[in-house]
């Protein structure tokens, strides 16, 4: 009697750790802990919190995923070239999903690869903002007319909201906001910057897009963001950039008939 104890208990002794390499035994075949883990990095890498309900979850979706994979094989399905070619892309997917974080994590951007982009990016925008206003007409003639009232008392606002074809700015009575010269074509741009505080275009200005009337509000230094602001966004533009470097570097290589 004392023997058969002892050796349930050796038996129990060494089957314990097997099943505690196994989530579950499903229809005699073993459903491996380390696919609980796999499922739980993904979620935490999509930014979704584990929390212990959600693990409880998992365990129960692999489970399930078992016994409906069982099914599927035991009807054939695995044998179907769809199946095959679905195969085959989602291996392709994951290993190439390997290849890109493998290159992230050998060439990671530096804070020295941010502060000279953010350098960089101060160098290109510092300077002076405009607030300013326009009409936009067709027709120099219709330009001039639209000058030549302003000038007699008509209100510039109220003939934006009227007559002018920009549909964003018209609605606010020409109202462009504030914004660098340089995020205007040319000479737009060129014209706005020879005016002063509360002056406005003596002759219509001609761009692609039609005949401008333009009004300077206001102007002020450049208000750019600290580089603590913009960090993030700028490491993720960065990360991005060496990536596809990286991506057209190699179809560059590759022989392709």
């Amino acid at each position: 009697m004392k023997k058969q104890m002892l050796s349930a208990a050796l038996v129990a002794m060494l089957v314990a750790p097997a099943m505690a390499q196994n989530l579950a035994v499903v229809n005699g075949k073993p459903v491996p802990s380390s696919r609980v883990k796999a499922l739980q990095q993904q979620l935490e890498a999509s930014g979704r919190p584990v929390t212990p309900e959600i693990m409880v979850q998992i365990k129960e979706e692999l489970i399930a995923r078992e016994v409906f994979m069982q099914e599927a094989k035991k009807r054939g399905l695995d044998a179907s070239d769809d199946y095959k070619n679905q195969l085959e892309l989602a291996r392709q997917t994951i290993l190439i999903r390997q290849l890109f974080a493998d290159f992230q994590k050998k060439n990671p951007v530096t804070d020295a690869d941010i502060k000279a982009e953010y350098d960089k990016f101060v160098k290109e925008n510092s300077g002076k903002e405009y607030r300013a206003r326009h009409i936009l007409v067709e027709k120099e003639d219709e330009a001039k007319a639209l000058i030549a009232d302003i000038k007699k008392g008509a209100k510039f606002e109220d003939l934006a909201r009227k007559v002018s074809k920009d549909p964003g700015s018209g609605a606010n009575g020409g109202d462009l906001d504030w914004a660098a010269a340089g995020s205007y074509v040319a000479e737009f741009s060129d014209a706005m910057v020879k005016l002063n505080k509360g002056q406005m275009t003596d002759v219509p200005v001609k761009s692609q897009f039609g005949f401008h009337i333009i009004r300077v509000d206001d102007v002020r230094d450049a208000e750019l963001p600290k580089l603590s602001d913009v960090k993030p966004q700028i490491a993720q533009q960065l990360q991005q950039q060496k990536l596809s470097s990286f991506q057209e570097g190699l179809r560059s290589k590759a022989k392709i008939q």
